[in-house]
């Protein structure tokens, strides 16, 4: 009963936590367009338009003692209510990596090695090598992050074996695709290979595609990234545009190829 109880507590609050978003435009104003409609004004996208102020949040411990990155989020203005909102960090978890007969041991990350962390306007990472006394940004301006897969901090295992990651994986709207004027949810989500340093390897699938879900092969090690081809080059998914399947080597994340 009373991991029902938390299971449900945890169920409302995320509920909750939603529902108080659902008004708020996830984004940002790039451009000046004379396209703007009443929502959008009143969400107070149109107050801070092309410049707005950023807050970090918290360290996050990678598995590379000497690397550690954090979260940069988007302050939010509420016109109506007059306030300013911050996102904050929240992690995919994954239950089911842990099986002593296999010897798997995930620690509750959604993949052996990686951690998983996403929040509500996210607009960068800001990377530290406390070796090197060197601070760096993943990005050169803001773009709307939707998850970063960074090193586990966890002794993880896959087949009784060790797993390591020594890079990144971030999945971001890092372009005003459609033309509207705003970095949202509406261009195309592209997904990018970082190095330990925080440096741009390359697109894990091409960028004229839409990543939108993805898939874990344990007996691989592999990543298996579903993504919409924008065939008709307008800049968004559009329902009747054909899906593709990409793989990724976790192993070695510079392979990569097309499963479908």
């Amino acid at each position: 009963m009373k991991n029902t109880t938390t299971i449900l507590i945890v169920a409302l609050v995320s509920l909750f936590a939603s529902c108080s978003n659902e008004k708020h435009e996830k984004g940002f104003q790039v451009s000046l367009t004379s396209e703007n409609n009443d929502t959008e004004r009143e969400n107070g996208l149109s107050k801070d338009t092309l410049k707005f102020e950023t807050k970090p949040s918290s360290v996050l411990l990678t598995g590379v003692q000497n690397v550690r990155i954090t979260t940069i989020f988007k302050v939010n203005y509420n016109k109506k209510e007059k306030t300013t909102f911050v996102g904050s960090n929240s992690y995919h978890y994954n239950y089911y990596g842990k099986d002593s007969e296999t010897g798997n041991n995930w620690n509750g990350n959604l993949m052996p090695g990686f951690e998983a962390v996403y929040g509500y306007n996210m607009v960068n990472v800001s990377h530290y090598d406390i070796e090197k006394n060197k601070q760096k940004y993943f990005f050169e301006k803001p773009v709307l992050i939707r998850t970063v897969y960074f090193p586990s901090f966890s002794n993880d295992t896959l087949n009784f074996k060790p797993v390591s990651r020594n890079y990144f994986i971030v999945t971001v709207y890092n372009e005003d695709t459609n033309g509207d004027g705003f970095i949202n949810f509406k261009d195309l989500r592209r997904m990018y290979l970082f190095d330990i340093q925080g440096e741009k390897q390359k697109a894990l699938v091409p960028e004229n595609y839409s990543v939108f879900k993805s898939e874990y092969d344990s007996g691989n090690d592999f990543m298996y990234v579903f993504a919409q081809l924008d065939a008709n080059k307008n800049g968004k998914r559009d329902e009747n545009e054909p899906i593709h399947i990409f793989w990724i080597d976790l192993k070695n994340p510079q392979r990569t190829g097309r499963l479908y």
